[in-house]
Order: C-alpha cells, then sequence, then structure tokens
C-alpha cells in the first residue's frame, strides 16, 4: 500500500454464515434445543476448530485475481491505488472497485454497508492507521537507527513520538516543530563519536528522568579527556514512571549494560558513574525487592563497580534524560504553590461567610498531593465549622469548591477511617460476613433443632413442635408440645429422642430462641 493515495474498506456481513457445510457434515453440527428438538447448521458456524482457516483460504482464494489492489484479511477487504498511465486517482480507484464488487457478485459475497468505508485518504487497518501521510513514523524510524550519533534522543523526540500514540489528536504544534528541527541537527552535524579502542578501559554514566533514560559510553584519549563512543536512550514505558527514583536509576544502568554488552562483556574492569548516591551500596542490601533481584542477577556477568558523580558533575548522562522534565516540575512547583495559596483563600472565604465565587474563583484543580488533599478534607469535615458530616455532604460541599481524580473514593475512605465518627456514630453496616456451617461427616455427630408454630390445639392444648435434624442423613424426630414449654422440658425430649439412641452431638444448631439460650443450656 505505500504511497498510495485513495483507500476503501469492505467489511463481509457474517462471514462464516456464507459459507455452505459439506452435506456429510451436517449431522455433526447439531445441538439439541430446550425444546427437545433437534437443531443442525446448513452453514459454516462459529467456534468450529477450523472454520477460521476455512474461511479465510476461501476469500483469499476467491479474490486472488484482485489481490494486487484489494487484499484481503479474513472478513476485511481493503482497495487502494495510486495513480497509473496519468489516470486520476479517483478514476484508477473506481475501476479497482468495479473489479472488486463484480467478483463478489460471482461468488455471491454480501457485504455489510454500514461498515464499508469508500474513498477517504486514511483508512484503519489491523489497529493501525494507514494512509498517505506516513512520513513522521519514516522518519522516526531512519532517526532510530541513527540515535547512536544523537545526545539526549529519547527526550527530543517525545513531543512527535506522542503524536503516533492510538487516537492521539494529530495537531503539529511549535514543540513538534523545535523536536524536528533538533533531531535534524542533530543527524547533519559532524559527529563527534570516537572510535572503540579495546585497549583502554571503558566507563559508562548513566541517569533516569521522569520520562526517559539516558546512558553514554566513554573513554579517555591519549590526552585524558573524556570521549563519547557510544548514545543511547529511550522513553520509560507507563508502567516504568511510577517506580521510585532508586529503581529508576537502577533500571538506566541496566539499560546502559544490555546496550553496550558488545563492548563491555570481557573487556576488563569498568566504573559506572551514577548521580544517585545509594546505588554503591545496592549490591550489600539485605531488603530488596524481587525487580531488583532480578536486575541485580543480570548485572553478575559483568565486572565493574558503581562511582558517585553529582548531577552537576554528570553532565552528558543529566542531559540525555533529565532535560525533558525541567519545564515541568518547575510548573508543578509552581502549579502547587498557588494552588495551596487559592486553598488558604478559600477556606478564609467559607470561613468569613462568603462565597468562593465571590471573586470569579469557581473551581480548583488539586493537583497529586497526598498532604494537600487531606487538608483540604480536613477544613469540609473535621473542622469546627464541619460538624463530621457523612460521606455524601461532605462529598457536596468539598465539590463546590475543588476537583480532583476520584474525588469520590477519597472521600469515602477518609470519613471511613474518622476516628470521631467511628466513636460517635452508630455502624451502618454488619461487622462480620455469614459464614457457612461445616458440613458433617457422620450420622449424628452435628444436629440442628428449633420449633415450629401456628398449629391447632390437640386434646392436651399442644400447638407447637420441636424437631430435631440430623444435619448428615436428614432424620428427623418431632415432638408435640404446648406454647408454654419451657427450656428443662426442651432439654428432657432432647435426652429421651436423641441422646438416648445416637449419643451426645458434637455440634448442636439452633437460633436465638430464649428456650435454647437459657441458663439451663
Amino acid at each position: 500500500m505505500a504511497k498510495s493515495t485513495i483507500y476503501s474498506a469492505l467489511d463481509l456481513r457474517d462471514g462464516f454464515y456464507q459459507i455452505l457445510m459439506r452435506e456429510s457434515d451436517i449431522p455433526l453440527t447439531a445441538v439439541s434445543t430446550p425444546s427437545g428438538m433437534l437443531l443442525e447448521w446448513l452453514v459454516m458456524l462459529q467456534r468450529l476448530k477450523n472454520a477460521p482457516a476455512t474461511f479465510n483460504r476461501c476469500v483469499t482464494h476467491l479474490l486472488n485475481s484482485v489481490r494486487d489492489f484489494a487484499p484481503s484479511y479474513f472478513d476485511d477487504v481493503f482497495v487502494h491505488n495510486r495513480t497509473v498511465n496519468g489516470k486520476a486517482d479517483v478514476e484508477v480507484h473506481k475501476e479497482h472497485l468495479r473489479k472488486l464488487l463484480g467478483l463478489m457478485r460471482k461468488h455471491k459475497l454480501y457485504a455489510n454497508l454500514k461498515k464499508c468505508i469508500f474513498g477517504p485518504s486514511e483508512i484503519p487497518i489491523l489497529g493501525c492507521l494507514v494512509g498517505k501521510n506516513g512520513e513522521l513514523r519514516q522518519f522516526l524510524g531512519l532517526a532510530t537507527y541513527l540515535c547512536k550519533y544523537v545526545e539526549n534522543y529519547a527526550g527530543k523526540i517525545r513531543p512527535l513520538s506522542q503524536l503516533l500514540k492510538k487516537e492521539a489528536e494529530w495537531k503539529w504544534t511549535a514543540k513538534c516543530q523545535q523536536a524536528f528541527d533538533a533531531v535534524k541537527r542533530g543527524l547533519t552535524e559532524v559527529p563527534i563519536l570516537a572510535v572503540a579502542d579495546q585497549d583502554r578501559p571503558f566507563h559508562v554514566v548513566c541517569d533516569a528522568s521522569n520520562f526517559a533514560t539516558g546512558c553514554a559510553l566513554m573513554q579517555h584519549d591519549h590526552e585524558g579527556r573524556d570521549r563519547v563512543v557510544y548514545y543511547q536512550s529511550r522513553q520509560l514505558k507507563p508502567a516504568e514512571r511510577n517506580y521510585p527514583v532508586h529503581d529508576k536509576v537502577l533500571l538506566a544502568m541496566k539499560y546502559a549494560l544490555a546496550k553496550f554488552r558488545v563492548y563491555l562483556l570481557g573487556s576488563g574492569p569498568f566504573v559506572v558513574y551514577t548521580d544517585h548516591a545509594s546505588l554503591r551500596t545496592a549490591v550489600k542490601s539485605p531488603h530488596i525487592s524481587q525487580r531488583m533481584a532480578r536486575w541485580l542477577s543480570f548485572f553478575a556477568e559483568y565486572d565493574f563497580r558503581v562511582e558517585y558523580k553529582p548531577g552537576r558533575l554528570n553532565v552528558v548522562a543529566d542531559n540525555a534524560s533529565a532535560r525533558l522534565c525541567c519545564e515541568d516540575n518547575r510548573l508543578q512547583s509552581d502549579w502547587r504553590r498557588e494552588c495551596e495559596c487559592s486553598v488558604v483563600v478559600v477556606v478564609d472565604r467559607r470561613r468569613e461567610g462568603r462565597s468562593a465565587a465571590d471573586d470569579d474563583v469557581i473551581c480548583i484543580v488539586v493537583t497529586n498531593d497526598y498532604d494537600l488533599r487531606m487538608r483540604i478534607m480536613h477544613e469540609y469535615h473535621d473542622a469546627p465549622t464541619a460538624g463530621h458530616p457523612g460521606r455524601e455532604k461532605t462529598y457536596v460541599l468539598l465539590t463546590r469548591d475543588f476537583y480532583w481524580n476520584h474525588q469520590y473514593k477519597w472521600v469515602r475512605k477518609y470519613v471511613r477511617v474518622c476516628e470521631v465518627c467511628q466513636r460517635v456514630k452508630p455502624a451502618a453496616f454488619s461487622q462480620a460476613p455469614l459464614q457457612s456451617l461445616p458440613t458433617s461427616s457422620e450420622c449424628w455427630q452435628s444436629i440442628s433443632m428449633d420449633f415450629v408454630f401456628g398449629f391447632p390445639p390437640d386434646s392436651k392444648r399442644r400447638t407447637r413442635v420441636v424437631v430435631f435434624v440430623d444435619r448428615f442423613s436428614k432424620m428427623v424426630y418431632l415432638a408435640a408440645v404446648p406454647a408454654e414449654v419451657t427450656a428443662v422440658q426442651t432439654a428432657r425430649l432432647f435426652v429421651d429422642m436423641v441422646f438416648k439412641h445416637h449419643g451426645m452431638p458434637l455440634d448442636i444448631v439452633s437460633d436465638r430462641d430464649p428456650h435454647f439460650t437459657a441458663r439451663f443450656w
């Protein structure tokens, strides 16, 4: 599809159902319905083991003559074209569609018109957006191949790589243009990389930031100056961005050793410089995570030592990773200070009885600061003027002035663990969940007993029945008793009807009836 300008996509309707079953195989598809009848499939049904392969092979064979401009993948057919013999793109595309639709009519392949796309400049294919404008991805592919010549490559291309993410809005901003120009300059300037000399010892510098890791392989020349042999950097994955700082720097070290393996493995002792001093004693620490244990086992095959170099001296690695975050960190710090000032202003206004919207302060977005959010919730729940309201009321009051992600969950957790609310307010939920009773393994080891009420009186004015049931065999003893039966009389019935024949059970299960909870028992 390279250099194509117009695309179309056709979706076959109920693809499997367009293939007839072989007559001898129809009885093999019989299923029994709830009404007792048998249903046999005359077309190929889904979930058959060989159904996908059969369908794909059938469509590929039937449309093989137009495969040059209409490739297929299962129930999707994609039509593309470029200018041919001076004809306009639209005219060529119409001819291709006529040939494809005629072939589909001949073989009775039906398409779903609602899912078909005709004539756009780009279409989604197998999760990717294919179009005539693929220059950015091609440029980054070439630049990545030559990234060893560019310092801080991962940081420089970050605005460009964000445009290639799934469902990202394509908007070429000034930052994108600056990143594009910076990468071009890095690729067109005279390389300053030195040729690796295996007779001289290597040393590695590495560092990590909130978004990227960077490292460089270096050597001293004959004049004692540091010369860069290789640059490497990459952006952190979303999960890696949640690592603590210690693990991020350790990840940068692992990334550096993996990339420079062909130079470092077997070359003799070398030094790794980092601006995180605690990494020098990471191997000796008795408390390490599973992730760190895996990384330390990876380091075991290298002969190196870790040396501490402050950030102001670790310029190469720091530029390769941390330059990207300077502006973001400064902005976050300024926003936190502004937000804290706004919190004080709004709280003071509430205490003075004025609305927070008097001076155009409608709602404040609180950053991801745990202490700040706890202070805000304390003012709206624990303050003397708040009065410890419930979860819903606290949430309503708080959302009038402030907002942050998952705000309701924060309020619910805060109110639930409030010491004053737990001590004063009644519990609105059961303290312990119900548990199922263990099943006995022998007869009359565990019994249950209860009273059944509401019977008409007999000649002896007995209106109740006491029931003894073996929980294993379900054997039952019944005895009629008057309404005034006592706990002692109930116990006598138990001895005469159960204990005399089966002995004392290990467990007796009953409800909280006074006949079973009296002091006699």
